[in-house]
């Protein structure tokens, strides 16, 4: 996993590059609870650009970290889903939590980096 943090706006870019199964799963929240414990962001956004499979642990995954971000104060989004993909957040009733973005804040994802 990558990881950008734009300080100014308190943005914390997760992209995560591997699939996302039982076995990675784990690697990506220990990661993605350090990046966030330590920056304390108000807004993570997790980038799908390279996820290509994703089976149910990739929900909880996500849901942990949305919680862990609330307890925070902050929102939490997706960016770059494809369309595999977002049928199993949709099959999930994620997205009723957690929304898919085609931009941050006004500003195409590529310009913010």
């Amino acid at each position: 996993m990558k990881v950008d943090y734009i300080k100014e706006e308190k943005l914390l870019i997760l992209r995560i590059t591997e699939e996302i199964d039982h076995h990675s799963c784990e690697k990506i929240k220990k990661r993605a609870d350090y990046e966030i414990e330590v920056h304390i962001p108000k807004k993570v956004i997790f980038d799908f650009n390279n996820v290509n499979f994703m089976d149910s642990s990739g929900i909880g995954m996500i849901i942990g970290r949305y919680k862990l971000v609330s307890l925070f104060g902050g929102k939490t989004s997706l960016i770059n889903v494809k369309p595999s993909i977002k049928k199993i957040f949709e099959m999930s009733g994620i997205l009723k939590l957690i929304q898919i973005e085609e931009e941050i804040g006004g500003t195409e994802f590529e310009k913010c980096i």
